[in-house]
C-alpha cells in the first residue's frame, strides 16, 4: 500500500538566495479509516480507568470513591473501547467528611491514576444518591436538623421531589454545598488532568431534578458557586429547566457573574442517552424530550465552543435487550455533536462492535490532512510559506488549545515550530490553513526531514492522531525533505 502521494512540482519557481530554484513539494496523504484514540473524545470509563475490570451484566456502580485496581498488563479491558477520559461521580459526603475538612486525596489519586492510564478526569460531585446509604454528609444533617424520611422511596419517577433527600431551600444547603464547590475550584481549576466538571445543583446523583422549583436566590447562589470558581476547566450544564440553563449561560457570558476577565467555558451534558420507552412506552427521551430541550434551551449551537457529553440510560446491553436501535441512537448523538459517551464501564454487546466502531469514527473531532505544500528550499531569512488543507471528519471541534506544528530533524538535532493556527476553530468540514512561519535563525543550514503533527499545548509532542496513513511511531507525519540555505554570516 502506498502510504502517501508526494509530488514535486514547480508553481512559479521561487529563487533562493543562492540562486537555486526551489520547487513546491505537494503532499496528499491517504486517509485512514481506523478508529482513533484521541484526547477528550469517545467512550469514557466510569468509576474505573483504562484496563480495569468492567461491570458485569447490566449493573454499574457510582457515587463512591473509585476502588483501586492494580495497573493492568493491558490498558484495554476486553469488551470496551480504549478511552482517553475517566468519569468519576462522587457523593459530597466522601469529599467533605467533616465540615470544612476536605479529603482531597480521593481526587488527587484519581487524577494521578488517570494520568498513568493516559486519561483525563471528568468529574461530578453529587450532593447525594437516591437512598439513605448515599446521603449528604452526616455533619450537614446535624447542622440543619433535617431527617431523612425512613419510608423514602423513589417509586414515583414523575415526581421531581421524589429525587430529593433534603430540602434545597434550607439556607445551609446553598451555603455549605456551594462552599465545597468553591474549594474544589480553588484547588483544581485549570489542572490539565481535569477534563471537565459537571454543574451539579441538587437531587439524586446530582442530576438536577426539580431545579425549576428552586427560588431565584438559591438557584443563583448554586450556579455562581461553579461559574465563579472554574474559569479554565470547562463546565457542563445539564438539560435542566429553561431558567436554570439561561442563568448558567448568562453567568458564564458575564465572566462567571463576578467580573472575572476569564469567562468560564460551559458546555452541556445529558444523562439518559438511548431511552426509547424504558420509563413510559408512550413517551421517551430520544424522540419526545431531548430534541425539543436542546433547541428550546438554546444549546444547539453551544458545541462550537464547548463540549457535549452524554451518558447511557441504563447500559448498552440493556438497549440491545429491549430491541432498541443503536444506529438511530448513535445518529442522534452525532447530530447533537456529542464528544464523549459514558456507557458506565459496561461491556459493548459483541454483535454491536461494527456499529460502535463506526460511531467512534464520528464522535468528536477527526482531523485528516488532505494536502500540504511547501518550498523545497528556503533562504537565509528562514521564512517558510506553506499551504494546507485539512478536513474535520468528526461531529465537533477540539476544545483544548492544541497546535499544528512542523518538526525539522537531521543528525544534529530536532526543532519543533508551531504554526499560527487555532485548532479549536476547526469545525466539521474543510479547513484551509495557509500561512508563513519564520524558523529560528539558530537552525544551521543543511537538509532536514520535515514532518507535521498536532501537538500538546504544554509539551511539544504529538497528542492527536491524524486520520491518515503513515504516521511514525512518535505521532509525526513525514512530509519530505527541506533544504535550509546558509545564513548571511555563513554565506560570506
Amino acid at each position: 500500500m502506498r502510504v502517501l502521494q508526494s509530488v514535486a512540482i514547480g508553481i512559479g519557481c521561487i529563487l533562493s538566495t543562492a540562486g537555486a530554484a526551489a520547487q513546491t513539494i505537494v503532499i496528499k496523504p491517504v486517509e485512514s479509516d481506523r478508529v482513533l484514540t484521541n484526547p477528550g473524545i469517545g467512550f469514557t470509563t466510569f468509576q474505573r480507568f483504562n484496563g480495569d475490570k468492567l461491570n458485569s451484566g447490566t449493573g454499574w456502580t457510582e457515587g463512591s470513591p473509585i476502588e483501586s485496581q492494580p495497573l493492568p498488563g493491558a490498558t484495554v479491558a476486553p469488551g470496551y473501547p480504549k478511552s482517553t477520559v475517566a468519569y468519576l461521580r462522587l457523593y459530597w459526603k466522601f469529599l467533605e467528611p467533616e465540615k470544612g475538612r476536605f479529603d482531597w486525596s480521593l481526587l488527587d489519586r484519581a487524577l494521578e491514576t488517570a494520568q498513568q492510564r493516559r486519561q483525563t478526569l471528568m468529574l461530578r460531585i453529587a450532593p447525594h444518591g437516591s437512598q439513605a446509604t448515599e446521603d449528604v454528609p452526616g455533619w450537614y444533617r446535624k447542622e440543619t436538623g433535617e431527617h431523612i424520611d425512613a419510608g423514602h422511596r423513589q417509586t414515583d419517577w414523575q415526581s421531581k421531589k421524589a429525587k430529593w433527600l433534603i430540602d434545597p431551600e434550607q439556607p445551609a444547603y446553598a451555603r455549605e454545598y456551594g462552599a465545597m464547590i468553591r474549594a474544589l475550584g480553588k484547588r483544581y481549576d485549570g489542572d490539565p488532568r481535569l477534563e471537565s466538571v459537571d454543574i451539579s445543583l441538587l437531587a439524586a446523583w446530582g442530576e438536577g431534578a426539580g431545579s425549576d422549583l428552586l427560588s431565584g436566590a438559591t438557584r443563583t447562589a448554586l450556579i455562581r458557586s461553579y461559574t465563579e470558581s472554574f474559569h479554565r476547566t470547562p463546565l457542563l450544564t445539564q438539560l435542566a429547566d429553561a431558567g436554570t440553563v439561561a442563568e448558567t449561560l448568562a453567568a458564564a457570558h458575564n465572566g462567571g457573574a463576578a467580573g472575572s476577565p476569564d469567562a468560564p467555558v460551559v458546555g452541556w451534558r445529558a444523562d439518559c442517552l438511548g431511552d426509547m420507552g424504558g420509563f413510559d412506552p408512550k413517551r421517551n427521551l430520544m424522540t419526545d424530550s431531548y430534541p425539543e430541550a436542546i433547541v428550546g434551551l438554546h444549546l444547539d449551537q453551544l458545541w462550537k465552543t464547548a463540549p457535549v457529553a452524554m451518558e447511557s440510560c441504563w447500559v448498552m446491553q440493556h438497549w440491545k435487550d429491549q430491541g432498541w436501535d443503536l444506529k438511530y441512537i448513535a445518529a442522534q448523538a452525532e447530530k447533537w455533536h456529542v464528544s464523549t459517551f459514558n456507557n458506565k464501564s459496561s461491556a459493548v454487546p459483541e454483535e454491536w462492535w461494527p456499529q460502535v466502531n463506526e460511531w467512534l469514527r464520528h464522535m468528536g473531532y477527526r482531523f485528516a490532512l488532505r494536502r500540504f505544500a511547501y518550498p523545497s528550499r528556503i533562504g537565509s531569512d528562514r521564512t517558510l510559506k506553506y499551504e494546507s488543507w485539512w478536513e474535520n471528519k468528526g461531529n465537533a471541534p477540539v476544545y483544548r488549545p492544541y497546535r499544528a506544528a512542523l518538526q525539522l530533524t537531521d543528525g544534529r538535532g530536532t526543532w519543533v515550530i508551531p504554526l499560527p493556527a487555532d485548532v479549536r476553530s476547526w469545525l466539521p468540514g474543510d479547513i484551509v490553513q495557509n500561512g508563513t512561519v519564520t524558523l529560528p535563525q539558530g537552525i544551521p543550514s543543511g537538509e532536514y526531514r520535515l514532518a507535521i503533527a498536532l501537538i500538546d499545548p504544554i509539551e511539544p509532542q504529538p497528542r492527536i492522531h491524524l486520520a491518515v496513513e503513515g504516521e511514525n511511531s512518535n505521532g509525526w507525519f513525514p512530509l519530505g525533505s527541506l533544504f535550509l540555505e546558509g545564513t548571511p554570516s555563513t554565506n560570506r
